[in-house]
């Protein structure tokens, strides 16, 4: 069903007020807003949780914009309401999707519209205004009231009516990190989500609030924001670190998710880098050697007790020139290269290396450990 243009029922009111009231009410526009909320988280128990986050963004937004455009109705009946229309119908959908009822949305607007009331009026006395026009005031304030509720709950009922889909795809989303499922296909289906031959689960550092393409199913409230995306994955701009899954197929969605959880944590702890986008693709040596900490410090042994003798500064200089002598097959003058060192210098080291580590750094097989286990020896 087509709405009348918002703000339609109360223009032939406003265009009565006396256009002084506004002037002398637009100072005040900050303690209107300020008391329109407070008095919603009041008297509405679906509104009473701190005021924070997105529900500060929604609920504030929404009660500055109607706070505004009442003022600007009385000061010009003719002033156009594009963006307030826009800004109360967001809000109804997003009413919807925090699960609060439409009962509490209208009721929160009615409230919020006495609240501002006491105050025009308590102006308007003051200016001597004639309680014939404060009728009419109050009559267009509360016409408007009934606009907002039009333009809120076509938001909310849109939202409702996608409702359905986006809760399959919510389910789908789930049933693909829990494990292989039977049930895969049908919640695809009942999604209207093409399920690809390879997938990538994608993990944010925190809770992000972003539009993102139809393909993509997404959870970015929760305790672990996620995407399940078909590969290959091209992530934007977050504005917060992302991990992206190796790819896999459908079916083994909840293996990538867990190489991702394992990277974000070893990024944390300052083992993988603090890159903007993190490819567990590209950290596979890193990501198998820590599934098993306590095995591969263990293989590790030899190097750390030698490496605990020395200085933090002789620590790092030793460590490093070990790691890319091992890298380079045991060759001086790249390891310098490498090093940016003259080769002499690691000569001197890896003499220093001999002298701790003994017959293992000839053992083919304890040289093998060592490269394995290099990740771990600086690892905290």
């Amino acid at each position: 069903m087509a709405l009348e243009p918002p703000g339609r029922t109360a223009v032939p009111l406003w265009a009565s007020v006396v256009p002084e009231l506004a002037e002398r009410v637009r100072p005040l526009a900050p303690t209107l807003i300020r008391d329109a909320v407070l008095a919603i988280q009041e008297a509405v128990p679906e509104y009473r949780r701190p005021l924070a986050g997105r529900f500060r963004e929604v609920l504030v937004g929404s009660v500055r914009a109607a706070v505004l455009q009442c003022l600007a109705c009385i000061a010009d009946p003719g002033a156009c309401r594009d963006e307030w229309y826009a800004v109360l119908r967001h809000a109804g959908r997003v009413e919807y999707h925090e699960g609060r009822t439409m009962d509490a949305l209208q009721t929160a607007v009615r409230v919020g519209a006495r609240a501002v009331w006491r105050h025009v009026s308590a102006v308007g006395q003051e200016l001597g205004v004639e309680a014939d026009t404060l009728l009419t005031v109050a009559e267009a304030i509360f016409a408007y009231v009934d606009d907002l509720c039009v333009i809120a709950v076509a938001g909310y009922t849109e939202a409702r009516a996608g409702g359905s889909r986006e809760q399959n795809r919510k389910r789908l989303l789930r049933a693909l990190l829990a494990g292989p499922s039977t049930a895969v296909e049908d919640l695809a289906a009942a999604a209207r989500w093409p399920l690809p031959e390879r997938l990538c689960v994608v993990l944010l550092d925190r809770p992000v609030d972003a539009r993102l393409p139809e393909g993509i199913l997404a959870d970015l409230d929760g305790a672990e924001p996620c995407l399940v995306a078909p590969a290959p994955v091209e992530p934007g701009d977050w504005a917060v670190r992302v991990v992206v899954g190796p790819s896999v197929p459908a079916g083994d969605a909840h293996r990538s998710l867990g190489s991702a959880r394992h990277a974000l944590a070893l990024a944390r702890r300052g083992v993988l880098p603090d890159d903007p986008v993190l490819w567990c693709d590209q950290h596979l040596s890193t990501l198998l050697l820590f599934t098993d900490e306590t095995l591969v410090r263990q293989a590790a042994g030899p190097v750390l007790a030698a490496l605990d003798t020395l200085t933090d500064k002789q620590r790092g200089r030793i460590a490093t020139t070990l790691r890319t002598w091992l890298h380079t097959r045991g060759d001086i003058t790249e390891t310098a290269s490498r090093l940016s060192v003259h080769p002499q210098t690691v000569r001197y080291r890896m003499h220093h290396v001999d002298a701790l580590l003994g017959p293992r750094l000839a053992d083919p097989e304890q040289r093998f450990l060592m490269e394995l286990t290099a990740h771990i020896w600086s690892a905290p």
